[in-house]
Order: structure tokens, then C-alpha cells, then sequence
């Protein structure tokens, strides 16, 4: 099965992951330095939040492109396993 890549939403996931790898490191220098353990979960939940905004951008991207190309394509392997690919995605997303 052929792997397909990122399409249009690969620049906004690549700037939403680095600022969130930096939000990552701040909550680690407040645990560094004993910061109150609300402010810390605080940032925590803010970080999970930013990370499912990532998770959607993926997911969108996949469903427009990968899907879409399945789709136009005839091919009704490759339908099943890039529709059997999304629910995956979405159970995990639940979780």
C-alpha cells in the first residue's frame, strides 16, 4: 500500500508543532522550578488542546487528499484500506 504525504496543510502543522515543542519546554523549566502544580496542568491541558488542532489538521488533510485520491481512483483496495486508514484515525482521536 503506498504511503501518501502531507498536502496543503503541511506548512500550518510544521508552525503549530514548533510552537507547541516550545510550549512543551516551558512546562518542563516550570517543573524544573517547582511552579505550582495547577499553573503546570494548566499548561498541560493547553498543550493536549493545541496538540488535537494538529491531530484535526492532519486528519483534514488526509480526508481532502489521500481519500479524494482513493476515491478518483477506482480502485476499490485501496478505498477500503484508506477508509479503513480514517476510522482508525478517528478511534484514536476519541481515546
Amino acid at each position: 500500500m503506498q504511503k501518501d504525504s502531507m498536502h496543503e496543510n503541511r506548512d500550518a502543522t510544521l508552525k503549530r508543532l514548533k510552537r507547541l515543542e516550545g510550549q512543551v519546554r516551558g512546562i518542563a523549566r516550570m517543573v524544573e522550578e517547582d511552579r505550582y502544580c495547577v499553573d503546570v496542568l494548566t499548561q498541560i491541558a493547553a498543550v493536549r488542546a493545541a496538540l488535537k488542532g494538529v491531530e484535526k489538521l492532519v486528519i483534514d488533510d488526509h480526508a481532502a487528499h489521500c481519500i479524494e485520491d482513493a476515491l478518483a481512483s477506482g480502485d476499490r483496495e485501496d478505498q477500503r484500506a484508506k477508509f479503513t486508514e480514517l476510522l482508525e484515525l478517528l478511534d484514536k482521536a476519541r481515546g
